[in-house]
């Protein structure tokens, strides 16, 4: 009986091990290349939301520049944002959804986290080309990081927040000759609950980022 019992002990703690470290799971991000790119005024020319997607995937430094370009670090001494928020709250979250699952950006590490394992693209909207594009974005808002504003003055400053960051991701995809589209039509309830977002956490946007098919 007992040699029995412990090859099924050792196969269940792999078993455990294993889940453990797919939820661990960390996608180190290259370093974002911060020089090339079309000049601004053109890639203002250029901007538009798209809503037919290729899906290829985005190769490791085009997610790391457009991670950066959203809302990553550009001054590392102070922890500034290439995006502004409310009395630099930082409130702004971005969720990264992927074929194999959906993850957080560390800005400050530069890199995703997985939160969830699988391929969760359809959940983050409800037009048919979120299952195909190769990135979905999920913008959430940490309400708590406001301080003392009001539900009202909250709710303004993160949507606005969260606008800076989309627009940030138009002008990058402009520039890399991606196609992308901002979103609000996305069950929020919901998603949150896969998110396991907080009570003091909300979904604000989605954005779709691309290939153009």
């Amino acid at each position: 009986m007992m040699k029995k019992t412990i090859p099924i002990m050792i196969a269940a703690m792999l078993l455990t091990v294993t889940a453990f470290a797919q939820e661990a799971k960390t996608i180190q991000l290259p370093k974002p290349n911060m020089s090339g790119g079309k000049p601004l005024m053109q890639a203002l020319k250029e901007r538009k939301s798209v809503r037919e997607f290729s899906s290829k995937e985005l190769t490791p430094q085009v997610l790391s520049d457009m991670l950066w370009a959203a809302n990553g670090i550009n001054r590392p001494e102070l922890g500034y944002r290439t995006a502004p928020s409310a009395h630099n709250a930082q409130e702004i979250d971005i969720y990264a959804v992927l074929s194999d699952g959906l993850y957080l950006f560390d800005a400050l590490a530069h890199e995703l986290k997985l939160i969830a394992s699988g391929d969760l693209r359809g959940l983050t909207g409800k037009q048919p080309f979120v299952k195909e594009a190769a990135v979905n974005l999920i913008y959430v808002a940490t309400l708590s990081k406001l301080g003392n504003a009001s539900s009202e003055d909250a709710a303004f400053y993160a949507a606005t927040d969260a606008g800076f960051v989309s627009e940030n991701v138009y002008l990058y995809c402009a520039s890399a000759g991606l196609a992308t589209v901002v979103r609000g039509w996305v069950d929020k309830t919901a998603l949150g609950k896969v998110m396991k977002l907080r009570p003091d956490q909300k979904v604000i946007l989605a954005q779709t980022v691309g290939y153009p098919k």
